[in-house]
Parts: C-alpha cells; structure tokens; sequence
C-alpha cells in the first residue's frame, strides 16, 4: 500500500508548471502572460502575468465558426448535442473555449470548445488553424498540460473519455475511460500519470440529495500516461462517509495539491468550501465550511452546473488557498494551516482561479462582470482587476513571442 500512495502523493502542481516551461534556446524570445478565455464570446484575451495585469493582445479562438456551425446544423444528432450545451451548461450561450494554453515555444494556442467538440491549435502570428481535433462524444472540457509542456490531455464529457494529444500536432497518443461526465485532469510524477475528476450528471436539476444517485458514477481516475491503463479509482464517497460527511456530493471539482504532495484539497458540487484530503492514508482529515453569502438561494438548481464553489489555487510556498465562492459571489484567501478565512472580497460569479506569474496574486475570472481580478495573497485584498471578454472562465500563465499584440494575418 505504501509503494501505492508513493506514486499517488507525487502530484505536482502541473498546470502551472506546464505553461511555465521553456528551453534555453526560446527563453530570451519568449514573453510570460496569461491567456484568458472568455467562453461565450469565443476570444482569448492576452494580460500581463503579473504587475498591473494589463491586457496585450486578444486571440479569436473560432475563425472556423461558420464551417463548424454548417456540420452541425447539418447533423440532427450533432445539432441536439450543441443546442442542449447551449440551453443547459451554456445557460443560453454557445460555450466556445473553455480550457486553454500555449505551446512550449509560444507560437500557438491551445484550446477546448465544448460547444463544437474539439480541441485547436491557433497560431499566434496569423491567427489561422494549425490543428483541429474533434474529440469522441459531443462536448470538449478541461485540459491539462504535461511538465514539459509536449502532451495535452482534454475531458470529452459526453463519451466519458479524456485523450492525450501531441500538443505540436494534434495527434492523439492515447486515451482511457473516466467516470460519468470526466472533468478536471492533472498529470503527476513529472508526467507520468494523469489524474482524472469525473462530476456526473451536473446538466440535471435532480439536485435533490436523495436523487443523487442519478448523477451518475463520480470518482478519480489515476493513469499512467505510458501504458493509458487505470492505476487505481479514488470514490470520495467512502471517504467523506467515513469522516461523518454523507451529505457533501463527490463529484470533485477544482482541486490543487501542497508543494510536498502530501494533501490534496478540492471543492465538491453543491458545498460552499473546501476538503482536504491527505494522499498517503488515503482519508479526508478537513472539512471547511466557507461563509454563505445571504442573497444565495438555497435552491440546488439554481447552481451553475452544480458548481456553488468553482475556482481554486494556492499560493507557491503552501501556505494560503485561494477559492473562487462562485454562486456565493465573492473571493477569499484561507489559511491552510487553520483553514480561517480572510477578507470576503466582493466577486461576480467568479469561476476559476490561478496564481500570477510571480506568485504574489491569486487571479480569478468574474464571469458575470467580464473581468479579472487579482488578489494579494499575502493581505487578502484586491489589487486591480481588469476588463475582459463575455463570460471568463479559465485563466491559464502561457508564453506569447516577445513583443507579441496579436495576430497580424
């Protein structure tokens, strides 16, 4: 068991070592920012990485819209499949990029559109496609970048499948099967293993806690990305039973581990905080119960996707957690060691969080303000925030070519 948890308790911080990686030969010719993707407008916003977050440049993530949209009103299954994406997750909208990044040499962006089921490789001087992958099913999510930076892992939602692509080409170099609804994935051990959080069925309004077992099969899937073999399954539900929290879901949302790898601490649908989850024993040790904002309805189904919390980072040296309250609309910073909270700093729908390039910042996207806003890990009090596209989600560090402002062609 302990060989077991050995390679388990090895994840590294990944998505932000992966945008972060560059050789020697590219280093002095490339700029660190970071891409912002605003989902419904289907645009990348390019911002400074630190410092004042100022906004350099803006990528449009669909110069095929028009070709994807002629297959798909083309195609009554592919056309039941976008329209309910649209009506359901999309609340309305097309959701047009949700997850993205930069390639090692910074000539390309990557990106997932859930709405047109496939992952892109854009390329930064001409704004034109390098790569088209359409993933199995119907609906593309999160991705995740490998340390470094060469393979590119994206959850299909539909066909409960995650494939590892050749970030340079978009080949694909392998997949396996997740749980119901695969989610966030993180690669671990330098590369050589993925972890997969699978939701469920988070489109449904049966958010009722005795209809939970209609969200489906929910757990993480570890893989070892040199065979794409399932290495173990992690159901939460056996663990937050055991810890006296039947009544928290496990479908695991947002998740980041400490710089040693020893714990691991998520959000889980429906819940207004955070667990924590020690890898070596394999038990839940934390519960964290965050404030709730008042004007919160406490009706299930008026939480975007089943998400009430969505966003989660940590500042490098462990200490502090940032955690993006979503539906509680505000942000605040929490001290790992205590799990006391800090300032609620007021947040519209705040739907992701990442650190700042040089690590003083928790950066997180206001999707219902059309911003980003960083804050002071330290103080706990907002820096600056900074206009953006319809509907931000994701905000990934990436590279841009030196004096990079956008596409020319």
């Amino acid at each position: 068991m302990r060989a077991t948890h050995r390679f388990l308790g090895a994840a590294a911080a990944a998505v932000l070592a992966a945008t972060t990686i560059s050789t020697p030969a590219t280093a002095a010719a490339l700029r660190e920012v970071m891409f912002v993707g605003n989902n419904w407008e289907g645009t990348a916003d390019v911002i400074t990485s630190s410092g004042d977050f100022a906004k350099i440049g803006r990528i449009n993530v669909v110069p095929d819209k028009n070709q994807r949209l002629t297959e798909i009103y083309l195609n009554p299954i592919k056309l039941i499949y976008f329209l309910g994406i649209r009506n359901g997750p999309g609340e309305g909208h097309d959701q047009l990029v949700d997850d993205l990044y930069s390639t090692p040499d910074g000539t390309a962006l990557v990106a997932s559109r859930p709405s047109f089921a496939d992952v892109v490789s854009i390329d930064l001087t001409t704004g034109k496609l390098k790569w088209r992958f359409p993933v199995s099913g119907y609906r593309a999510d999160h991705m995740a970048v490998s340390p470094d930076g060469t393979k590119l892992a994206v959850s299909a939602s539909t066909s409960n499948t995650v494939h590892v692509l050749d970030i340079a080409t978009g080949r694909q170099l392998g997949s396996f099967a997740t749980g119901d609804k695969p989610h966030e994935n993180v690669f671990t051990n330098g590369g050589r293993y993925i972890w997969n959080m699978s939701i469920g069925n988070v489109e449904t309004d049966l958010d009722s806690p005795l209809l939970d077992w209609t969200k489906g099969d929910r757990h993480i899937t570890v893989v070892d990305t040199t065979t794409f073999q399932t290495v173990k399954t992690i159901d939460m539900r056996s663990r937050l039973d055991a810890f006296g929290r039947g009544d928290l879901s496990n479908a695991v949302r947002p998740g980041v581990f400490t710089p040693d790898f020893a714990k691991l601490y998520f959000q889980v649908s429906f819940f207004n905080g955070v667990v924590e989850y020690d890898v070596a024993t394999d038990k839940i040790t934390r519960v964290k119960t965050l404030p709730k904002n008042p004007a919160t309805s406490d009706d299930r189904t008026t939480y975007v996707n089943d998400s009430r919390h969505h966003g989660l980072s940590m500042s490098p040296d462990g200490s502090k957690l940032c955690v993006a309250g979503t539906m509680d609309d505000y942000t605040t910073i929490v001290d790992r060691a205590t799990l006391q909270e800090g300032t609620l700093v007021p947040a519209a729908k705040p739907y992701w969080a990442t650190v700042s390039g040089d690590g003083r910042a928790c950066v997180i996207s206001e999707s219902a303000a059309d911003q980003v806003t960083a804050i002071d890990f330290a103080t706990g009090q907002k820096v600056t925030s900074v206009a953006v596209g319809d509907h931000p989600q994701r905000v990934r560090l990436a590279h841009v070519p030196a004096g990079w402002t956008g596409p020319t062609g």
